[in-house]
């Protein structure tokens, strides 16, 4: 008589085939996986936000014709830089004033440029931090920077940290959703929602704009309720079996983690984006009835639905790097406001209609600014400016900031961070802070040491940017 082999995990995944999204249902009861960790947890102190809207802007948007109005930029546009001020690499030649008028906005009286019609309109909402600096002037280098805290690639973003510190308030979907452009990737690609050497399940899951907004959540053939059931009980115990022989292991842990979120994740991902449910003046808010801003109004949108259902940190980003401004600076400038501002400033308008806004953080920035001086080649028509790592701005609105202010200040041109100076630690600092973490006590053991989002830096809290 031949011996019966017994039937392996690999074997019955390999007969189960496709769908594992909906295999993974079976979980969705149970509350002994690992994926329960990432259930809300309880913040170090009170939380004056809850959620987080990250709006990335690659490229590195110029301060001085945005959100830092330079008038002794204007009059001496075209002449050498003074001394002081002149670029350290000689990569930029005379001083460029910008076109662009700036006006007091609000009942605060913070200034924003003309081209941002919208967003200016919260102006007694946002805080601008114009003192900001990093270190270094490439842009990788410095996008490893703002987001993960480090000029060093591999270490976890600021979304995985959230995530990591207050797990998820909703566990049908994730706690950390990343919204690329469909255009084309963003630089640095997917290390720009990566944890790093973080548990994998807190890095960030890609939600697509167009057509089904995850791939694979459904199986490619309808089958009886009945036969599902059985593939569910029949994969739960497999996945049991094969985890008690490998304890420890944090990637298959993942692994299965995404498959059950992926089943949890039918019931919620496609009716949490389905923008169907909006109103046309909803809609038309978000300038989804534009072809210039439809695509980043939708992705505002996707975000605004998502914090609504707990969802924890939202990135949205724009393909390559749209802000970098080697060459016609004014015209890329204007054309990135575009395509944003009326999007951002609808997303602001609804947060706060909603009542959302007082418990959403809206961060806003890249990596670094641009030169005050003229990047130019004979070649060029209308001239650039090029990374600018010395000074430039950011801004965050609601979840706690006290808003209608600047914070801190470059020097008369633009040119270096001069009065109270922020390094991305105390910027880091303060989100968690907001957000009820404590950036000291935030930490995960890993190479021998507890490592931290603000790890060696003298880190401070900027108490002034809070309500």
């Amino acid at each position: 008589m031949s011996q019966i082999n017994p039937l392996t995990r690999r074997a019955a995944l390999q007969r189960l085939g496709d769908g594992f999204g909906g295999l993974a249902l079976a979980t969705m009861l149970s509350e002994a996986t690992a994926s329960s960790r990432q259930t809300a947890r309880t913040p170090n102190s009170l939380p004056k936000a809850k959620a987080v809207i990250q709006l990335y802007m690659h490229g590195g948007p110029s301060h001085v014709d945005l959100l830092d109005p330079k008038p002794m930029l204007n009059k001496f546009h075209d002449t050498p830089p003074p001394g002081e001020v002149a670029d350290d690499e000689k990569r930029t030649k005379n001083l460029m004033g910008s076109p662009f008028q700036f006006k007091k906005c609000g009942s605060s009286g913070l200034e924003f440029s003309e081209i941002q019609p919208w967003v200016s309109q919260h102006a007694d909402e946002i805080a601008v931090v114009r003192s900001m600096f990093t270190e270094h002037r490439n842009h990788e280098q410095a996008i490893w920077m703002a987001q993960t805290g480090l000029t060093v690639a591999g270490r976890p973003t600021l979304g995985s940290w959230i995530t990591y510190g207050l797990g998820s308030e909703n566990q049908n979907l994730p706690g950390f959703v990343a919204l690329p452009d469909p255009k084309g990737q963003s630089v640095d690609g997917v290390r720009n929602w990566s944890s790093g050497w973080l548990p994998p399940q807190y890095q960030g899951t890609v939600f697509r704009e167009q057509g089904s907004p995850v791939l694979h959540l459904e199986p490619s053939k309808p089958r009886t309720q009945a036969l599902t059931n059985g593939r569910l009980r029949l994969l739960k115990q497999l996945n049991q079996m094969h985890m008690a022989e490998r304890a420890g292991e944090l990637e298959l842990e993942a692994r299965i983690n995404t498959f059950e979120m992926a089943g949890r994740m039918q019931l919620a991902a496609t009716d949490a984006l389905d923008l169907s449910q909006e109103t046309q003046e909803t809609q038309k808010l978000y300038g989804l009835d534009n072809p210039t801003t439809k695509s980043y109004g939708t992705r505002c949108l996707m975000a605004r639905r998502l914090v609504e259902r707990g969802v924890r940190f939202v990135s949205l980003f724009m393909a390559g790097q749209p802000w970098d401004t080697h060459s016609k600076n004014n015209t890329q400038t204007k054309a990135c406001c575009d395509r944003t501002d009326l999007p951002i400033g609808g997303l602001l308008t609804d947060l706060k209609r909603r009542g959302l806004l007082d418990s959403t953080l809206i961060l806003w920035g890249g990596e670094f600014g641009r030169t005050p001086g003229a990047q130019q080649s004979n070649k060029q028509i209308e001239f650039g400016r090029d990374h600018h790592p010395y000074g430039f701005s950011v801004w965050m609105a609601g979840g706690g900031i006290k808003g209608g202010q600047a914070y801190g200040a470059t020097d008369d041109f633009g040119y270096r961070a001069i009065e109270k100076r922020t390094q991305t630690a105390n910027l880091h600092a303060t989100i968690l802070h907001l957000l009820g973490l404590d950036h000291e006590i935030l930490t995960y053991h890993h190479n021998g040491r507890d490592e931290r989002l603000t790890d060696l830096y003298d880190t401070k809290i900027l108490k002034e940017l809070i309500a």
